[in-house]
């Protein structure tokens, strides 16, 4: 199947009982079995539950993977692989990635005994120079948040395997429509659903997708014992979410060059960070490793003004200023003071990220409106 048609019928199946086309809203806790042990495949719904079987094989299927595992957000998809290892164990991380991340391996598992070096991963070969022999995993966002920045998947999975190191790639920013990192060499992909994959910010959803069956068997095991999971709501909505999502991701894309380009060329702006423009420097690795540029981009404003920069926040009419990303309306983030707070200032300093740096979550709007809605905030 393509792509387009995977997301509208990949691992979903009419319902056995009334033929309806959408799956049903298993909306239950429990499951009546004729004997002990002797059941139909579903015991307890912290453990299985049939609305959240389809998604998760629906998700395998976009991400090319044989296991799609759900959690009741990114953060609780990030958890359970960090629980995969044991105090003393060592994680290399791009220096340049999502807050949340940063503060849940900083400030939780840190504190349990797992290592973490945060590293430019957008130069591969500064990989090898940092992996120690406790180095189990590494974990990669390409493009990166808040930066854009772009990591070679096949040049970092060709260092991890050589040394037997798992690679997870964190996919939220590119959707599985626009790159599936496990066809380049990682071994595990995460997902925030609450994202693209749901695309409609009406839900709050993880997931992870993978080959390995031991690793998968662990992971399941985690979702089950420490009850992470998402409700059968949740899913329903990301399964309907998902079914628009090649469409949605290709407006997302056009819209996101265009606004990307008149940033550019706008004399108040300083810095446009989008791999689709050919200034980019990872334009021509994005070219070979995504099938399109994505939704989201940042830039910064010339004299590094925070007032100037709130100003302009404050000022937008269509785009709405709040956290999150990938919904069908455009939003505004200013990740200094939001997605990325959790990260002390002298690091958010240090890898790039100016308090002045707004990031824009292009919708699917009409361009022309998100344009004129840009004109009127900046100047």
């Amino acid at each position: 199947m393509k792509f387009g048609t995977k997301a509208i019928h990949a691992g979903i199946e009419p319902d056995p009982t009334t033929g309806a086309i959408m799956t049903p809203i298993y909306q239950t806790s429990t499951y009546v079995q004729e004997s002990p042990g002797k059941h139909k495949g579903y015991e307890y719904a912290r453990t299985q539950n049939p609305t959240r079987t389809v998604l998760q094989n629906n998700l395998a299927a976009l991400e090319n993977g044989k296991y799609g595992i759900c959690y009741s957000s990114g953060l609780g998809a990030t958890d359970a692989i960090l629980k995969l290892f044991k105090p003393g164990d060592e994680i290399i991380a791009s220096n340049d990635l999502y807050g949340g991340t940063y503060r849940i391996m900083v400030r939780v598992f840190q504190e349990f005994g797992l290592k973490f070096n945060f590293v430019d991963l957008s130069d591969a070969s500064k990989l090898e120079a940092a992996i120690t022999p406790a180095t189990k995993m590494v974990w990669i966002e390409t493009p990166t948040n808040p930066l854009l920045r772009l990591v070679d998947i096949t040049a970092v999975a060709a260092i991890t395997k050589q040394h037997g190191i798992q690679l997870v790639v964190d996919n939220t920013f590119a959707s599985p429509y626009l790159q599936n990192p496990l066809d380049l060499g990682a071994d595990i992909v995460m997902h925030s659903v609450t994202k693209y994959l749901g695309g409609h910010s009406d839900t709050v959803m993880g997931a992870i997708v993978l080959n390995d069956d031991e690793t998968a068997q662990r992971l399941a095991f985690i979702q089950n014992a420490c009850g992470a999971v998402p409700g059968p709501q949740d899913c329903f909505l990301v399964l309907r979410g998902i079914k628009t999502l090649h469409v949605r991701m290709q407006r997302h894309c056009e819209n996101a060059q265009k606004v990307a380009e008149y940033l550019q060329q706008h004399p108040k702006v300083s810095q446009v960070y989008y791999p689709g423009l050919p200034s980019h420097i990872g334009h021509e690795l994005a070219k070979k490793q995504m099938r399109g540029f994505g939704g989201m981009l940042s830039f910064e404003l010339k004299g590094d003004s925070m007032p100037e920069a709130v100003r302009v926040m404050e000022s937008f009419e269509v785009f709405s200023l709040g956290e999150s990303l990938g919904g069908v309306e455009s939003l505004c983030t200013h990740p200094a003071s939001m997605t990325h707070a959790s990260i002390p200032k002298e690091e958010r300093i240090k890898n790039g990220l100016k308090d002045i740096l707004i990031r824009l979550s292009v919708g699917i709007e009409d361009v022309e409106d998100l344009i004129q809605d840009l004109e009127r905030a900046i100047n």
